[in-house]
């Protein structure tokens, strides 16, 4: 499926489109203060795993196998993060493994080119 553009199922579009704006939501949070105090190196980090996010939902739009192993990654370690700052928020990992169940059924039909 190298030239064929391939289409996206109602699913996946639901899922980006809820991941896109929680992205909204949560990225002025990397400049709340409240972050500050968990550390100088917490704000950064926070930063990097919204913007990994939100890149992976870009990736998950168009159909891309990495957009998927992105989210993976970034979910794993957002969720060690939150365990070791001992801020564990269980209705985040539900979405989270919410949106993991909805990606998988189509991870084999999605493009493994860049």
């Amino acid at each position: 499926m190298q030239g064929a553009a391939i289409k996206r199922p109602v699913l996946i579009t639901i899922v980006c489109i809820l991941g896109f704006t929680w992205i909204v939501f949560s990225f002025p949070g990397v400049f709340a203060p409240s972050l500050k105090k968990l550390g100088d190196w917490y704000p950064a980090l926070f930063g990097i795993l919204v913007a990994t996010s939100f890149i992976s939902y870009i990736g998950l739009w168009h159909m891309k196998r990495w957009g998927v192993q992105l989210f993976l990654i970034s979910f794993f370690v957002k969720e060690t993060l939150l365990v070791l700052i001992n801020d564990v928020s269980y209705a985040g990992i539900f979405f989270s493994a919410f949106f993991i169940c909805s990606m998988l059924p189509f991870y084999k039909r999605m493009d493994v080119n860049l």
